[in-house]
């Protein structure tokens, strides 16, 4: 049976509106800004296949990959070239827009032309970072570190929250199992909406495909396996999958064998809605059963005090 958070939010990413009881929204595209035209390219396609399916999308790409196997390794095209572009989207397209950030002095600068700022699973717990961009009062979303349990992101999201911004997504993306590789546990989707109070849960599918360091100087990746972990995420109930995509993966700057071919996502995506709405239906009437229940047992409570009141009183009158 699925499950959720008794009382679970709901943040919003400009018009797109992330709860883990609402229908799927989606976070995708290329791994790594590479140049204008791209960005606009894989956005409006992204667009036009979501807006068809109804499925809220919120675009993603990175200006810095900062954080990659090797410094031989392509980092991206920078912080000051990639603020028009997203902006650009934002304005041209209409879609909400987000992006990662490594530096708390990214933080500030970045809000000014995204939604939301995304703070890299190996940087989770850097308190400075995660204040930086709760300051912002943009959405902030925290990947799970592939060294962490999901219940210990309820500090993490409590760093954000208890600098006075609610605004927060969680994100699974596999914890490390021995060496070069990630699983996934769907445990942690449920675990991490239930001790953050209902923060929506979002599953990055292709990151957990990931083989860090798998080619050495590089990761690999099975890209075979997303739509196997996203549809059993999705049949938990989540808020959102994020999936990056790309026109043509073998050729990307940045996490290649892990991404989906772009043309591949438009039967993805209605897969993933199909499953989507059987598991919020589900939660539903989980929902509406439980409260039955619990209506019930208050019921029969206040009957059984009734009861004992009427007695105590009938003894009284009998003394």
């Amino acid at each position: 049976m699925p499950t959720q958070s008794p009382s679970p939010t709901v943040v919003a990413a400009g018009s797109v509106r992330f709860g883990n009881h609402l229908p799927l929204s989606l976070i995708a595209g290329p791994c790594a800004l590479e140049s204008r035209d791209h960005a606009l390219e894989v956005a409006a396609a992204l667009k036009e296949m979501t807006a068809s399916l109804g499925i809220g999308l919120v675009f993603k790409s990175s200006f810095d990959k900062a954080n990659r196997t090797s410094a031989g390794s392509s980092r991206g095209i920078g912080l000051s070239q990639a603020l028009p572009i997203f902006a650009e989207i934002r304005e041209s397209l209409g879609l909400p827009v987000v992006t990662d950030v490594h530096e708390a002095g990214h933080c500030a600068a970045a809000a000014e032309a995204v939604d939301v700022l995304q703070i890299p699973a190996f940087l989770c717990r850097q308190t400075d970072l995660l204040l930086a961009a709760a300051a912002t009062g943009r959405v902030v979303n925290v990947k799970k570190g592939q060294f962490l349990a999901p219940w210990d992101m309820a500090h993490v999201a409590a760093k954000i929250t208890g600098a006075g911004n609610p605004n927060v997504l969680l994100t699974e993306r596999g914890a490390s199992f021995g060496y070069n590789t990630l699983v996934s546990d769907m445990r942690a989707l449920p675990i991490m909406a239930q001790v953050s109070g209902g923060l929506p849960v979002v599953f990055d599918a292709t990151h957990s495909v990931q083989q860090p360091g798998g080619q050495g100087a590089t990761s690999g990746g099975q890209r075979e396996f997303v739509p196997v972990l996203a549809r059993a995420a999705v049949a938990v109930g989540v808020a959102g999958v994020f999936i990056e995509t790309h026109p043509d993966p073998d050729r990307a700057p940045s996490d290649g064998p892990n991404m989906v071919p772009l043309r591949q996502m438009p039967a993805l995506l209605a897969e993933l809605q199909a499953f989507d709405r059987l598991a919020k239906d589900a939660l539903a009437k989980d929902a509406l059963a439980k409260d039955a229940l619990a209506k019930d047992a208050l019921a029969k409570d206040a009957l059984a005090k009734d009861a004992l009141a009427k007695a105590r009183h009938a003894d009284g009158a009998g003394g």
